[in-house]
């Protein structure tokens, strides 16, 4: 560089060029997933076992795969598999079918069906609650069951205004936040009094349907899509704190609590990626790039990896996109 730009970039005088940043996600590889058709639904991991246990909704499969070898086992027999659970604690499964009515217990080695639990009408997401040991299962017009993870038997019922979509579980504390679209709204259970707490509207925007909790920061992340925006809610006093534009379609959104940041998969074919730099100030740090209606999936932290369902489209067959964040 010549002697008299050095002296004016010392001075400050003279700007640097800019460097571009790197994304914040890249993509290391891609998992085939031959023969599946259709619509391709929630996620769940082993991770000591490097697998993940994929819902393919509209292949009537869980589709478990081997994330370092790509290989594949297919468990067949299931009614549109909406939420999947893995417990490694005890190596189950549990499947929520949502046509079957029913959630299903599964060997994880084995793929044999323990324990299948009836009358559960559009049996959809599914969560642990590590404090109470605890299965929740979102279904039916309104309500969330909780079952024994070792025996599957009813453990209790908390009412809800209408049908749960995805929803989080405290770690330290007792609540667990529902989106509840057809109620306009975010429902804050006690979930050990079997109690509804509080009801966090979302007006004026409808359809909400991902969720993400950074609970040590005291933030809901709400995934809506009328409009696509990304709400964010104080969860000590339920208000929005911030609100952020995102792609269409969203179905999973994720929080990444060592990089600070939020990654929203939307099924218009990206992945919003952004930043929180902090509680109440949200970024927009770009956009990646995915596959026609590719809008589930999930962030393994442990891994640093954010796996996304890529269904069937046309000539191209469903896969598994695999990012590794930066």
């Amino acid at each position: 560089m010549a002697g008299w730009r050095a002296a004016l970039l010392a001075c400050g005088l003279l700007a640097a060029p800019a460097i571009e940043a790197a994304p914040a996600l890249e993509l290391v590889s891609t998992i085939p997933l031959a023969g599946v058709k259709g619509r391709i639904d929630h996620m769940s991991a082993d991770v000591k076992g490097h697998r993940l246990f994929v819902a393919a909704l509209g292949n009537d499969t869980v589709e478990i795969i081997d994330t370092q070898s790509g290989q594949r086992r297919t468990l067949a027999g299931l009614g549109e598999p909406q939420g999947v659970l893995y417990l490694p604690e005890s190596g189950r499964v549990f499947i929520a079918n949502g046509s079957a009515d029913r959630v299903d217990i599964v060997d994880a080695g084995t793929l044999t069906v323990l324990h299948r639990i009836q009358d559960l009408p559009d049996a959809d997401n599914v969560r642990y609650d590590d404090r109470a040991r605890k299965v929740v299962v979102g279904y039916g017009r309104g309500a969330l069951r909780l079952l024994d993870p070792r025996t599957g038997e009813p453990a209790g019922e908390i009412a809800l205004p209408g049908h749960p979509e995805a929803f989080q579980i405290e770690a330290r504390g007792k609540r667990a936040f529902v989106n509840v679209p057809s109620a306009h709204g975010v429902v804050v259970v006690d979930l050990e009094a079997r109690t509804t707490l509080a009801t966090w509207g979302t007006a004026p925007a409808s359809a909400n349907f991902p969720m993400a909790l950074d609970e040590s920061g005291q933030r809901l992340f709400v995934g809506m899509r009328m409009p696509a925006s990304l709400l964010v809610y104080d969860t000590q006093t339920g208000k929005i704190a911030a609100e952020v534009p995102i792609g269409s379609d969203a179905d999973d959104v994720f929080y990444d609590p060592r990089h600070k940041r939020i990654y929203a998969i939307c099924g218009e074919g990206r992945i919003d990626v952004i930043r929180q730099d902090g509680p109440d100030r949200y970024v927009a740090e770009g956009s990646i790039k995915t596959a026609a209606r590719a809008r589930t999936g999930l962030f393994v932290p442990d891994e640093e990896r954010l796996y996304v369902a890529a269904p069937a489209d046309g000539p191209s067959p469903a896969r598994l996109l695999v990012y590794r964040v930066r």
